[in-house]
């Protein structure tokens, strides 16, 4: 622990002590198992393996100046990993299930929550599959629920700097009317090859426009698109986008700084009224985009970056997660 240099952690995968294991099995959820293996014993005709019956959140845990852990808006991981598990007809963990789990899993390796000022924090990552073998395209009839931590840096190892997009119109994310807005290991799998010709061309990720038309902006990378303009906050409407809680949580924020806020289907062409742009979400919280360009028609789009509105959203943000701000939506759970 001694050789952790936590302001320097990239956001990636570090072997912390526990991690908790829970199976649905016979109609019901078993007992939490605490395991300090990183391995699963996994049949070989498992629904996850074959027919990608998965799902996965993202959630943080932050020292506070106070000594206290603060978790953000847990409560809606649970929501959404409950929906997910609708969407491609998994077993749903119980919210009281999902809090239990998330509050054990920090307190089993509370040593390795970063120290409050470093930037950093402690991810959870809850992760839902078909564990049960099944040969023929058909729900899984057990289910296995894992909880693992890790110590996380900035998804942007630049933090809140300027980024530049790629608009792909090669590639799509998610098809209308599929699985878009459920957090499911296929729509990122789905993702690999844009967000590799995007690094490849010097770009930090890619925005996708809608699959049926081309016409309308749609996810940014692994990540909610959002604008500013006329002093209002304006993000993308469209059942393939993922429910972001850092969106949403920013939608409010706006609202609560006297903003105009709209969430609506948004046109590519608008790019170029918007003043300020951004991607945000739990990883990178928000990241400013300075450049989006279109590879087809030869054309960018260029905008404040940083820029005042965004910073001052991302600021208010990571205050009321680290517990130096009021805490007035109630988004913030103290893990006793």
């Amino acid at each position: 622990m001694e050789n952790i240099n936590w302001s320097e952690l990239p956001f990636g995968y570090m072997k912390t002590d526990y991690n908790l294991r829970c199976y649905y099995r016979d109609g019901k959820w078993g007992e939490i198992e605490v395991c300090s293996s990183e391995y699963i014993p996994v049949h070989m005709a498992a629904t996850a393996l074959h027919y990608g019956q998965q799902s996965f959140e993202g959630l943080k845990a932050f020292m506070g100046q106070d000594g206290k852990v603060r978790l953000f808006r847990s409560e809606e991981n649970a929501k959404r990993m409950q929906n997910s598990a609708k969407g491609i007809l998994m077993a749903e963990p119980t919210l009281e299930l999902f809090k239990e789990m998330t509050h054990k899993v920090i307190n089993l390796n509370k040593r390795f929550v970063p120290p409050y000022g470093t930037g950093a924090s402690l991810y959870i990552r809850p992760l839902l599959f078909g564990s049960g073998p099944q040969v023929g395209v058909k729900p899984a009839e057990e289910y296995m629920l894992i909880f693992f931590v890790t110590p996380v840096g900035p998804y942007f190892k630049e933090g809140f700097s300027p980024v530049s997009m790629l608009v792909t119109r090669e590639f799509d994310r998610a098809a209308p009317l599929g699985t878009g807005r459920y957090k499911v290991g296929g729509n990122y799998a789905a993702s690999l090859t844009s967000m590799e010709k995007a690094h490849d061309g010097g770009f930090a990720n890619v925005l996708y426009l809608d699959a049926k038309e081309k016409k309308y902006i749609d996810e940014c990378g692994p990540a909610n698109f959002f604008a500013i303009k006329d002093n209002t906050y304006v993000t993308p409407k469209s059942e393939s986008i993922l429910p972001s809680i850092t969106n949403m949580s920013l939608l409010a924020l706006a609202e609560d700084m006297g903003m105009k806020t709209e969430r609506r289907p948004v046109v590519l062409e608008e790019l170029d009224s918007f003043e300020e742009a951004g991607a945000c979400g739990t990883a990178a919280v928000i990241s400013p985009i300075k450049s989006i360009y279109d590879d087809d028609n030869k054309k960018e789009y260029t905008f404040k970056s940083p820029g005042e509105i965004s910073f001052k959203l991302y600021e208010r943000l990571i205050a009321i997660q680290n517990g130096d701000d009021e805490d007035k939506f109630g988004w913030v759970d103290i893990v006793e």
